[in-house]
């Protein structure tokens, strides 16, 4: 049996290694979309939802996006959707950027004075999503609605929902998107 010495490597090598290290250590931080896998929709949680919404309609209770919403994302607000985003600071991680299983958190407007919330469900673009959610029409569960986003600094702040078969119809305000914690 032959033993060889393995090589060293060169001083310089040892260097530039050094030099990647410490300049990796000063690169930007990845947003909070990019570091933190959200699981996506939960398959059980989502089931639960869609059938909670349905035996609620079939003994003519109200269907509302709050309830649906906090069934399907894990989400534990309470209140009405427009407090949502406001009531998630510290608590939930926030942002603009859509995720499979986050909440969409519209802003309060005149003809939604008790603004709306909307899971993600898929994206389809960077500028294109689908969303699961429940009274966008009155008491009902609507999944895979297209969602667009129509701001300017392409940033959704403002969108469009797809609420009939290739018709997008108003501009809605968007506070961001709030992110659960689990899967």
């Amino acid at each position: 049996m032959t033993v060889t010495r393995a090589a060293l490597p060169s001083r310089g090598l040892m260097a530039l290694c050094a030099l990647i290290l410490l300049t990796a250590a000063c690169a930007k931080a990845p947003s909070i979309t990019e570091s933190y896998d959200f699981g996506g929709l939960n398959p059980q949680r989502h089931f639960m939802a869609v059938q909670t919404a349905e035996q609620m309609r079939a003994k003519g209770q109200r269907v509302w996006c709050v309830p649906f919403a906090r069934n399907v994302s894990g989400i534990e607000i309470r209140g009405n959707a427009e407090k949502w985003w406001d009531k998630a600071k510290g608590l939930y991680p926030r942002g603009k950027n859509p995720v499979v299983g986050a909440v969409m958190a519209f802003s309060s407007t005149s003809s939604m004075p008790m603004g709306h919330i909307a899971v993600v469900s898929d994206i389809v673009s960077p500028r294109e999503i689908r969303v699961d959610h429940a009274n966008w029409k009155p008491n009902q569960v609507s999944l895979k609605m297209a969602v667009i986003d129509v701001s300017d600094s392409n940033d959704w702040s403002a969108v469009r929902v797809e609420s009939q078969p290739g018709s997008f119809g108003s501009t809605y305000p968007i506070n961001g998107f709030i992110y659960p914690t689990e899967g």
